[in-house]
Parts: C-alpha cells; sequence; structure tokens
C-alpha cells in the first residue's frame, strides 16, 4: 500500500525543527519527504494544520499477559496504544510467571505478532523479581529482551544491584530502576504531608524514593553501566539527576503525565484511581518534574500503564492496587499541560516520546527520514475531548483524568507503512 501524507508539519525531534513537508510512504518505508509530492498510485492522506511525528514509543507500559489477561492482555493494551497515538510499547515483566526466562520472553514476542503495535519486552533482573538472585540475562538479550528491570519490586540490597549492573554493563543493556526504599516506604498508601494527614492513611515519604536514586545513580557510577530511572516523581530526585549528568553519569530519566499533571489532592475522597506507586506529591514536586522535562534533566515521558479491574480498584483505600491506564490520555496530556503552556516545544515533546526512549533501549527509528521505517504519529494540536472511561479501547478503566477536556490529540497512527488507527477510529 502507498500513501502520501499531504500538508503537514513534519516534526524532527532531533533537529528540533518544523518543516511543513509531505510523506510518501510504501512497502512499509519513508521513500520520499519533500513539497509537492505527487504520485498517482497513493492514497492521500489530508495533514494540513497538524504535525506529522515519528512513531511515539511507549518505554514504561504493563500488558498484563501472561498470566492477568483479565486486567489487560497484549491485543488490548497495544490496540489502546494504537489509539493514544503509539506505534511500540515496551512491556514491563511482572507478569504470572515473571519475564524472568527466556521462554516468557518468547512467548510474549509470539503473542505480540499480530498485536496492532509492536512490543518490545523488557526481562526481569532478578528470578521472580525478588531481589535475591539474578537472572540469565545473556539469554533474555539473545530472547529478544530489549532492557532489564524489576520495575514495581525494588532490589533492595545493594550487593546485588551492584552485580547486576555489571553484568548489565557487559552485555550492553539498561537498568531499569524501580527507586522504592520498602523500609521507609512500609505500609505507606499516599505521599507523606498534609493530606495523607488530614485522610488518616500512612504516608510515603519523598526520602523512600530519593534514597534509591542516590544508591543507584552512585553504582551506575561504580560499574559504567546505563542506568534509568523509572517513574521520578520528586523534587529531590530531579536534583539528584540533574547532578549526576553534570558529572557525566551514564543515567536517564522519565516522568509519567499523571506525576507532571496531579498532585496528591487527587486522593480527597480517597480516590483510588488516582492511588499510584510512586505516590502522587506535592505542587512543588510537579513544578520541578516540569522544570526537569524542560531544561533536559527527564529525557522522557512514559505513561506506566498499569490497568487493573474495576473490582480490585472499587474497595478501601489501603486495599486497592497501585496503577492507572494511561496510553490513551498520554498525548492529550503533554500538549495540554506541557506544550501549550510552553515548557516544551512541540519537537522536544515529540523527542521525549520518541527519539529519547529509544536510544534508552537501543531501538532504531524515531526520526522520518527516507528509507525509515514508516512507523508514523500524527496529533492535531487543535482537536479537544472529553476522556470518557467507558470508550477507552483498555479492557480497564482505572483512570483519574474522567471528564477531563484535552486537546491536542493523535488523529492517525501508521505501523510498518500500515494504518492501524484514523481520525479517532481503531482500524485493526
Amino acid at each position: 500500500m502507498r500513501f502520501l501524507i499531504k500538508g503537514g508539519t513534519i516534526v524532527d525531534p532531533v533537529a528540533e525543527t518544523l518543516t511543513e513537508s509531505d510523506v510518501l510512504v510504501a512497502n512499509g518505508l519513508i521513500v520520499e519527504t519533500g513539497k509537492e509530492l505527487k504520485d498517482p498510485e497513493a492514497a492521500v492522506i489530508d495533514a494540513t494544520g497538524r504535525y506529522v511525528c515519528p512513531g511515539l514509543l511507549d518505554m514504561h507500559v504493563h500488558l498484563r499477559e501472561p498470566g492477568y489477561e483479565y486486567k489487560e492482555d497484549i491485543q488490548s493494551g497495544t490496540r489502546a496504544a494504537a489509539m493514544g497515538g503509539f506505534t511500540a510499547v515496551a512491556c514491563m515483566p511482572n507478569t504470572n510467571p515473571v519475564a524472568d526466562n527466556a521462554a516468557v520472553i518468547s512467548f510474549i514476542k509470539q503473542k505480540a505478532r499480530h498485536a496492532a503495535v509492536g512490543v518490545y519486552p523488557i526481562g526481569a533482573l532478578t528470578k521472580g523479581s525478588q531481589g535475591k538472585e539474578l537472572t540469565e540475562m545473556a539469554d533474555l538479550k539473545a530472547a529478544g529482551a530489549v532492557a532489564l528491570s524489576d520495575d514495581g519490586q525494588p532490589v533492595m540490597d545493594a550487593g546485588t544491584m551492584y552485580r547486576v549492573m555489571q553484568y548489565a554493563a557487559m552485555l550492553g543493556l539498561t537498568v531499569i530502576s524501580h527507586c522504592e526504599d520498602l523500609s521507609l516506604a512500609a505500609g505507606g498508601q499516599m505521599h507523606e504531608g498534609a493530606v495523607s494527614t488530614m485522610l488518616g492513611l500512612k504516608g510515603i515519604p519523598a526520602a523512600a524514593e530519593e534514597v534509591m536514586v542516590a544508591r543507584d545513580i552512585l553504582l551506575a557510577e561504580a560499574t559504567g553501566c546505563r542506568l534509568h530511572l523509572a517513574h521520578i516523581s520528586t523534587e529531590g530526585s530531579v536534583r539528584l539527576i540533574r547532578e549526576a549528568k553534570a558529572r557525566g553519569i551514564k543515567v536517564t530519566a522519565e516522568v509519567t503525565p499523571h506525576h507532571f499533571t496531579l498532585t496528591d489532592e487527587a486522593v480527597q475522597g480517597f480516590n483510588t484511581n488516582a492511588k499510584v506507586n510512586p505516590p502522587l506529591r506535592r505542587q512543588a514536586d510537579v513544578e520541578a518534574v516540569k522544570e526537569g522535562l524542560r531544561d533536559g534533566t527527564i529525557d522522557v515521558i512514559a505513561t506506566d500503564h498499569a490497568p487493573h479491574a474495576y473490582y480490585e480498584k472499587d474497595v478501601e483505600f489501603q486495599y486497592a492496587p497501585n496503577g492507572l491506564v494511561g496510553l490513551e490520555t498520554a498525548v492529550g496530556l503533554v500538549f495540554t499541560r506541557l506544550v501549550q503552556p510552553g515548557i516544551l516545544t512541540v519537537p522536544q515533546a515529540v523527542a521525549k516520546l520518541s527519539w529519547h526512549p529509544r536510544q534508552v533501549l537501543g531501538l532504531p527509528g524515531g526520526r522520518l527520514t527516507p528509507g525509515a521505517v514508516a512507523d508514523i504519529t500524527v496529533i492535531d494540536p487543535n482537536l479537544s475531548e472529553v476522556v470518557d472511561p467507558a470508550k477507552l479501547q483498555s479492557k480497564s478503566k482505572n483512570t483519574p483524568f474522567a471528564r477531563w477536556k484535552l486537546t491536542g490529540l493523535p488523529v492517525m497512527t501508521m505501523v510498518n507503512g500500515n494504518i492501524v488507527m484514523q481520525e479517532r477510529r481503531l482500524l485493526v
């Protein structure tokens, strides 16, 4: 199939440029870019007034398969990704069984062959994500794991994490760290502060994250390992990462849309859809995270898409699991809360959603150049929608953004030259 995307503005996240240009796609590849392109055999797609972006990649999602398919599976999760404008996702290993061996990685890749978007598995750091015995990392890499993480479970023992980083460095794999000191977070339900006191909920101090951020930065410096810090949420963490980068340590970091958008006030009324880990923090932390995005301290925006069944969230706050669904609201939140206020330019925002996550994971793509695979996301900066959980493609509907009006939405998702979402309708 041949497509000619006409009249759009090409976003180059590396050169940080916006260029009015057409894009010709054939046989799954970008053939040519330029003004006034013509191809009588191509289906024309009008992109006037829209941004034509390299395909977005969410490097932190939970597809739940194998083991928790009642929450989400690879097919439903990738349909949600396509609706959200993502052409690929990287899925975390906290499945059942845990993706701590080549067989589970191979299973995920096999199931993803017919998925709506590309799927890149992430393997576990330790067996069972128990933080004790190292996985066979070379086998995981050979099976297709693009990085290593025990996301959801911090590696509490520093000696174990040190050995993890030594082996990962030898294999050229990035370690994605869930930074949480369980001795400080123990039993906490939300951020420790005035709101937790008013609600009578045990709090999790910012130090629970920051202590582990500092530890893992030091271990990365000692081992030369590429370290990526997941879902950063505090002012102190941003400061530590900024200082580490200034010292030349190979550390990158991500933030979620809910952590640059919401504060712990969202938990008022015991709203379990606002119960996440790390917890929603103070306004000062939100502002620090946004400044970290603006000055480049934080490299990536990732959703930490964590679906849960309705009945799991519809319980007393302390019994509800952590997590929210984020694939279908991410782009709208980025444009509404970061681009429109001028915190990020469009190329900078697209870089954090496309180019940078690919660089962290060592994956190709991220620019619309001739010869590149035709993974393309088209975004309409003026299109608005009110979030309706009932219309989400995910199996689960646990979002705190119900009834929010978002402006700046994906209107086309093209994967390998095939359109999987167009004008807010799935085609797969």
